[in-house]
């Protein structure tokens, strides 16, 4: 509370005082070289209007002092240029509304002028003896300077390294507390070294040098002027800020909705391009606040990067929405384009202007707005697309287009005197705020849409897989079957909701044989179960007028031949009621015959070539032998360290188990990476005759 009265009686005193100081200002007609500017200092700070002695270009050294001798208190300063700062018809600056707007040196006679430039005032200061004075430096100014208290330099804004440009930051308020050696009444001279880079050329056409007074007082009124200002910077930039904030929460809801759902590859757009957006406002507030960046890295990533990158993604955004697949040229020339505004706009800004000439930057910022209007009806017409394939999606998205597209041209705007920028209760308000603002309104109504399609698709998807899933469940033979001469396990573990692994056991009523086909999809998922249904029922087919395994395999390679790259490895064993068996090979694992893997040459899967060859295999099974039929899944599991199981887990496993069942849970124990499948098949000494 204490702190508010000290600055509110500091800011009344202001007040006053200025009554005061409006009464000095100087008259029309260049002053004596002798006069100076009296002030009175009180409890109050007194805005310095002037005369100012003004000249472009930069001082020569003083060899005696090793300071520029136009900072000197006694350089004659009679031939320079008189100006006034007290504002004459400008309520704000355009761009950032600080308040006594005064325009710059190139609309005052020095157009085109960038560089170096001085300002120098003498002031008769009366005030109580032992008081500490300050300055404050103007709130308004392009771009960086020093500043000198009779010939003494006290303190910079930017960061000034001889033989080199000066590092520029966004303007913002900087007192200085002048010497204590000079306080008290007597004439002093003020000196401030001005620099403008030329990109500052390409903001306005009144740029250049001071566009409001510096303030001088007593250290506590300058300081709680100095907090004043601050205030005033903080809440001109708060909707940047703002801003950034929400654009980034929404990029971290759209990317956490592709995480939901992995199908949609526009929550990964949105993500990006709301993450730009939010950097490219963050900028802007970090840029004004603080030095963590200076004004030409934050130029250079805004205008020269993010304005490019923006534009395009935009683009790719809502054709990736629209799930657009006209138009297929359009993601072919957005690189091109993006890389060559890039381009034009580092030359139209004057980035280079140590290297390339200034007044080339004039052509360069014509291609950089042809560019940008490319790219915008480029923006338009996917958005036009969608509305002609979509309707409502596209009308939502259109009025957001069109803002955007005032906003991408704001510079321009306000080289046409369009006000596109507003300062309601000191707030720094555009029209790329109402674009922001109608933006995320859009998009998380969109979103929100968008979700609702996706649930209702994702439960209908969840529908069909349960329903695969039983179908599956019924297509395969039971866990346990006992038929005569023979015992018969099988185990089947998907690795998802519907597996690619297949198996069939089909018994012959006429010979007393068996026939069991085995194999493995390509895939996993619904897609694989699919192909599983289609392989089952034509086994099931084929078997109906042949047991023949090699019958078996070509048939089903001919169900396969020209369905894309699924594939299958098969194979197909017969074992006839004496005990003899014969067993065809399409790129299957090889049986295991009573713990030890049978000698099973290789052979392609099928669906690769139109007549395959097979490998055959003929051996006798006798009374009590087990045969292992494994898929690949069993040898092919991981566990958390990436280690696979491997065929030496799996010869021991098969040498010791007891049954399919065991085989499969150590598997999957260890970490199942594909679909499990096992089959046991034991020949009893006694046929049985039971069917169970």
């Amino acid at each position: 509370m204490l702190q508010r009265s000290c600055l509110v009686v500091a800011v009344l005193a202001s007040l006053s005082f200025s009554v005061a100081a409006a009464a000095q200002k100087p008259t029309a007609g260049p002053p004596a070289p002798e006069t100076a500017t009296k002030i009175d200092l009180g409890q109050s700070v007194a805005a310095l209007y002037g005369p100012w002695r003004f000249r472009v270009g930069d001082s020569p050294i003083d060899p005696k002092t090793g300071e520029p001798l136009w900072a000197e208190p006694g350089f004659d300063d009679s031939g320079w240029e008189t100006v006034d700062l007290s504002g004459q018809g400008y309520a704000n600056d355009p761009i950032i509304g600080t308040p006594d707007f005064v325009p710059g040196w190139t609309a005052k006679g020095h157009r085109g002028y960038w560089g170096y430039a001085w300002y120098r005032i003498r002031v008769d200061v009366a005030s109580r003896p032992g008081v500490k004075l300050a300055m404050a430096g103007p709130s308004d100014v392009d771009d960086v300077y020093q500043f000198f208290d009779n010939g003494g330099l006290v303190g910079t804004f930017g960061n000034f390294v001889p033989g080199k440009a000066p590092t520029l930051y966004t303007t913002r308020p900087v007192m200085f507390e002048l010497p204590t050696d000079r306080a008290g009444s007597g004439s002093r001279v003020f000196a401030f070294r001005l620099y403008m880079t030329p990109y500052t050329l390409t903001q306005l056409d009144d740029v250049g040098g001071f566009h409001n007074a510096p303030l001088l007082g007593e250290l506590g009124a300058i300081t709680s002027r100095y907090q004043v200002q601050w205030e005033e910077l903080y809440r001109a930039y708060a909707s940047e800020l703002i801003e950034a904030i929400v654009f980034v929460i929404l990029a971290l809801v759209a990317i956490s909705l592709r995480l939901f759902d992995r199908t949609d590859r526009v929550y990964w757009w949105i993500g990006a391009v709301m993450l730009g957006q939010g950097l490219a406002s963050g900028l802007i507030g970090l840029g004004a606040w603080t030095e963590v960046l200076n004004g030409m890295e934050v130029t250079v990533t805004r205008l020269v990067f993010l304005q490019a990158l923006l534009l395009g993604g935009w683009v790719m955004l809502w054709r990736s929405w629209f799930q657009q697949r006209r138009l297929r040229w359009i993601p072919r020339v957005l690189p091109v384009l993006i890389v060559l505004l890039m381009l034009a706009s580092s030359l139209g800004e004057n980035l280079f202007f140590v290297i390339v000439p200034q007044p080339i930057a004039h052509p360069f910022h014509v291609v950089s707005l042809v560019l940008r209007l490319a790219l915008w009806g480029l923006l338009l017409l996917t958005v036009v697309e969608g509305i002609q394939e979509q309707g409502i999606e596209g009308w939502l998205a259109l009025p957001v287009v069109l803002l955007e597209g005032i906003a991408a041209f704001g510079q321009e705007l306000v080289y046409l005197r369009i006000h596109e920028i507003w300062f309601p209760l000191g707030i720094q308000f555009q029209v790329s705020d109402v674009a922001s603002l109608l933006l995320v309104t859009t998009l998380a109504v969109l979103l929100l849409r968008r979700l609702i399609l996706t649930v209702r698709r994702q439960r209908r998807m969840a529908l069909d897989v349960k329903q695969a899933q039983e179908v599956q469940q019924v297509i395969l033979p039971q866990a346990r079957t006992v038929l005569p001469g023979f015992a018969i396990e099988s185990e089947y573990r998907p690795a998802l909701d519907v597996g690619g692994d297949f198996f069939q056991i089909i018994p012959s009523e006429d010979d007393g044989s068996l026939l069991i086909v085995a194999g493995d999809v390509t895939g996993k998922g619904l897609q694989a179960g699919m192909m599983v249904a289609l392989l089952v029922g034509a086994i099931r087919t084929v078997a109906g007028f042949s047991g023949d395994p090699e019958v078996m395999l070509a048939e089903l390679n001919q169900r396969l031949i020209g369905r894309g790259d699924v594939q299958a490895t098969c194979l197909a064993l017969q074992i006839a009621a004496d005990g003899s068996a014969t067993l065809v090979n399409a790129g299957h694992l090889p049986p295991y015959l009573n713990g030890r893997p049978m000698d099973v040459e290789g052979s392609l899967p099928l669906g690769i070539v139109e007549e395959p060859d097979f490998t055959v295999l003929r051996f006798t099974l006798a009374a009590d032998d087990r045969l292992m039929l494994l898929s690949d899944g069993i040898a092919e599991a991981k566990d958390a360290s990436g280690r696979l199981f491997g065929f030496e887990r799996v010869l021991a496993l098969v040498g010791s188990a007891r049954s399919a069942e065991e085989i499969a849970m150590a598997a999957q124990r260890f970490g199942q990476d594909d679909d499990i499948s096992v089959i046991s098949v034991t020949r009893t000494a006694v046929p049985e005759g039971v069917l169970a």
